[in-house]
């Protein structure tokens, strides 16, 4: 079961989207809020909207950073996780995942609708995301 959007926001931002993306950005969910509570370093997470789009962090602050979920806006059926183009998060993704993701630039994990998701590798990505900051260089912070 998964837990419910307790934000109305976020709850519109999910519910303005067509099926079946929303539903393919809602199981990015369920493998993120997964991921966090399987993980004691994480701690609860803050589901907030960013850009209008579902973003979710740790509460407890220098832990890690934002991971955003939405439609890519340059393809009709691809949507996926975003990460702050200035960490080095996408650079270790594309090292240790090269043949098991799509990327966008520096910021994101790219799937397109109707793909499976690898859920073990993009759950080890979305843990590297939300725990950045506790092996991030002293003085990077990105939120």
């Amino acid at each position: 079961m998964t837990a419910p959007i307790l934000d109305e926001a976020v709850r519109s931002a999910f519910d303005d989207h067509p099926e079946p993306l929303r539903a393919a950005l809602l199981n990015l969910r369920r493998i993120i809020l997964a991921t966090a509570a399987d993980h004691p370093t994480i701690g609860v997470l803050t589901e907030t909207l960013k850009w209008g789009e579902p973003a979710y962090l740790p509460r407890a602050p220098r832990i890690g950073t934002t991971v955003r979920l939405g439609r890519v806006k340059t393809a009709r059926d691809a949507y996926g996780a975003f990460f702050h183009c200035q960490t080095t998060l996408i650079q270790s993704f594309r090292m240790l995942y090269p043949e098991e993701f799509s990327f966008d630039g520096a910021r994101a994990i790219v799937f397109s609708i109707g793909d499976e998701v690898p859920k073990e590798a993009f759950r080890h990505c979305i843990a590297l995301a939300l725990t950045y900051h506790l092996r991030a260089p002293r003085g990077v912070s990105f939120g």
